[in-house]
């Protein structure tokens, strides 16, 4: 029997912490029609002339304070994640890392699964919850280049997995471990942000249910593409777990960009506000990625710390993303196997 494939997806990272990989990172992220929904003019004439000339070498200094010796810690997570994943899997499945934009591409992975002879994929986005932006641009990159084969091959595509109980378990064994030592008395559950008309387009309802109060407080059939409701959703679980009094967690939304309205509350001011209220120690976990990033390294461990600590907070402390932990790996499994042919075969 042919091997199957295993087909993991990320969003990317620049090939390097330097101004000119940053801008080709960011042209080809931003120039993305899902990520900037707006018309293609519109979206031409904002990157080019307001972000692109200045953005990137900001970014780049960014990226140099998280590079590693092993490279960007997006990139070499993923990496450890798919040698465990293949490790437990056996050689009856083949399995490939390919990230929606810069190396190593979709496409890429896609010919070295082919070339394994999977004629069956399991494409596994990286994504706990559902957004047009990160999950939908994946998964539509990835039917993109799997149709310029001749042969192509079947395919299927595991759900948002922000409520599966493998990914809660995990994420809080791994906040547990971390956070023994850390006596917090505060904890921040930071989602990455998004727009709200991107929030508001996935909206199922007939009179508008998003962006109303309580909107999120379940998963209902009007909300159920709706990222921020499935954010709170995965903070509940995760909370729950941890056995969280209701009122020393909160959700918050991070990395906004640009001037129209983005999703509430922000992370960078609830910082600033829970240091001038007395809050003294601040634990942070990021659900919305499972590999430590820019924006978690970089946004959280070194900028927000600095805010906190500044504005009269003890300490603030990021929790480390699943990243390749062990817990994570066999997580992973259980959720690409439930439903797809990897599952078959395991069984």
């Amino acid at each position: 029997m042919p091997p199957i494939g295993l087909l993991l997806v990320n969003l990317g990272t620049p090939d390097a912490p330097r101004t000119r990989e940053v801008r080709r990172y960011l042209r080809e992220f931003l120039s993305d029609p899902r990520v900037f929904d707006m018309h293609p003019l519109k979206r031409a004439l904002v990157l080019n002339l307001f972000i692109l000339p200045f953005r990137p070498q900001r970014s780049a200094e960014a990226y140099r304070q998280i590079w590693t010796e092993r490279g960007s810690p997006l990139l070499f997570h993923g990496e450890d994640l798919a040698a465990k994943l293949r490790a437990r899997l056996g050689p009856g499945v083949a399995v490939e890392l390919g990230m929606r934009y810069q190396s190593p591409s979709i496409g890429g992975a896609l010919e070295r699964l082919r070339r394994a002879g999977a004629e069956r994929i399991v494409v596994f986005p990286l994504f706990p919850q559902y957004s047009s932006a990160a999950w939908g641009s994946a998964v539509e990159k990835v039917f993109d280049e799997a149709s310029r084969l001749w042969n192509v091959p079947s395919i299927q595509v595991v759900p948002p997995f922000y409520d599966h109980p493998a990914f809660l378990d995990a994420a809080a064994a791994v906040a547990r471990r971390e956070s023994a030592e850390f006596a917090a008395d505060y904890t921040m559950f930071s989602f990455h942000g998004l727009p709200e008309r991107q929030v508001a387009k996935s909206d199922q309802s007939a009179g508008g249910h998003c962006l109303r109060d309580g909107c999120c407080a379940s998963i209902v059939a009007a909300n159920r593409y709706c990222y921020r409701a499935q954010c709170f959703a995965t903070a509940r679980g995760l909370a729950q777990r941890l056995v969280l009094n209701h009122d020393r967690w909160e959700v918050t939304f991070q990395s906004r960009l640009g001037r129209d309205p983005w999703i509430r509350p922000f992370t960078d001011v609830r910082v600033l506000e829970l240091a001038r209220s007395g809050v003294r120690r601040v634990a942070v976990l990021s659900p919305a990625f499972v590999a430590d990033c820019l924006e978690t390294l970089e946004e959280l461990a070194i900028r927000a710390k600095k805010d906190f600590e500044t504005h009269g907070g003890e300490e603030l402390r990021l929790i480390p993303s699943l990243n390749s932990d062990d817990d994570w790996a066999d997580a992973a499994v259980a959720i690409a196997s439930a439903g797809t042919v990897l599952g078959e075969r395991r069984a």
